[in-house]
């Protein structure tokens, strides 16, 4: 079958040899409908390898070459061995994380934590390819509501919830997004319908314009203003009470601990290939937190689903552009890898999986 494969460091490879899965017992084969690229497979390919497994993962045995792709929708076609509440034809958007259900933070239910976890496209095959075979129970089913479309962006919008949990907002607090990507615009999305007063921060117009549509009750330019300053005056001179970071930037994380308040949150999303040097007595002195946020847990997925299925978290306009599999690469690697990147999520595949709107 068709793929795009991770050999190692910018080395990707479109591929038609690749051998088609067949589903294990508790697993179902899906026809990918699509699967939409990632900055993290960006930085995958330009500066890994970080997540893809280069030694057999311990609970898929899985190592590169590996299938990439991680934000996936697609419709059932084969059911495994002992498989049930599927069935053939059911729309899917996929949990692309598998946890090996035995360790400290497992056994706590604290699944992202999981030291052994494995993840699709990063230690197991992806969704860059025509076809894919995954646990079943990963599989959450998409109601009429959802779009083929929106199917992938599943993934995205359950790591934007993770990360508005790990804020624990209240309702009425103040919240600030630093970076207005996918991720980005769907954390101030998922703070909104938590309660919370969104501020989104960026230095692109075109994405501040969006996150207004989508419901930021302000947006601040970085690059034409001192966004710590507008965010102190838009607070009575306190500063938020929640700063999420997802830009992944060298300075966005330090600015991000000083524009919180004294004794306020900060949930650090983005991936950093910069280690800048940083002053921990901006945490000390004010008795902030500093908390981490990767990936998803099962309930956010499910929660996902539930907010964009009652219109609560917004899509629709993160699709930038649909490409056939074999333009990955150089209509989407390659675009997204750009220094002026115009785009949110290129899907890539057919779509053909129909049953959304």
């Amino acid at each position: 079958m068709k793929a795009v494969v991770y050999h190692g460091n910018k080395d990707i490879r479109y591929v038609t040899d690749w051998p088609e899965p067949e589903p294990r017992p508790g697993e179902v084969k899906l026809k990918v409908g699509y699967a939409s690229i990632c900055a993290t497979d960006i930085e995958e390919w330009q500066f890994g390898p970080r997540f893809v497994a280069m030694t057999p993962n311990p609970i898929t045995g899985k190592k590169a070459p590996l299938v990439l792709g991680h934000e996936v929708g697609g419709k059932v076609v084969k059911l495994g061995q002992g498989v049930t509440g599927l069935t053939v034809g059911d729309r899917v958007a996929v949990n692309d994380i598998i946890n090996c259900h035995t360790c400290f933070w497992c056994r706590r239910g604290e699944y992202s934590a999981c030291p052994n976890l494995a993840v699709m496209g990063f230690s197991a095959d992806g969704g860059l390819a025509e076809y894919l075979a995954w646990p079943a129970d990963h599989c959450i089913k998409l109601p009429a509501s959802i779009s083929d479309e929106e199917s992938s962006i599943v993934e995205p919008a359950a790591v934007a919830v993770h990360a508005a949990r790990r804020a624990r907002p209240e309702f009425g607090e103040r919240a600030a997004v630093i970076g207005c990507g996918t991720v980005g615009l769907l954390t101030v999305q998922t703070l909104k319908a938590a309660g919370a007063r969104v501020f989104a921060v960026d230095v692109r117009q075109s994405s501040l314009e969006l996150a207004q549509k989508l419901g930021a009750d302000t947006t601040i330019d970085a690059g034409k203003e001192d966004a710590g300053a507008a965010l102190r005056k838009l607070t009575d001179g306190i500063g938020p009470d929640i700063v999420v970071e997802t830009a992944g930037v060298a300075q966005t994380p330090i600015q991000a601990i000083q524009w919180v308040r004294r004794r306020g949150r900060v949930v650090l999303v983005g991936i950093y290939a910069a280690r800048p040097n940083f002053d921990f007595l901006d945490i000390v002195d004010g008795e902030k937190t500093v908390i981490g946020s990767l990936a998803a847990n099962p309930q956010d997925f499910t929660g996902a689903v539930e907010l964009m299925a009652a219109g609560k978290v917004n899509a629709k306009p993160l699709v930038s552009a649909r490409i056939p599999l074999e333009r990955t690469i150089v209509d989407g690697f390659e675009r997204m890898l750009k220094p002026q990147k115009d785009v949110y999520r290129i899907l890539v595949g057919s779509g053909s999986v129909s049953g959304g709107r």
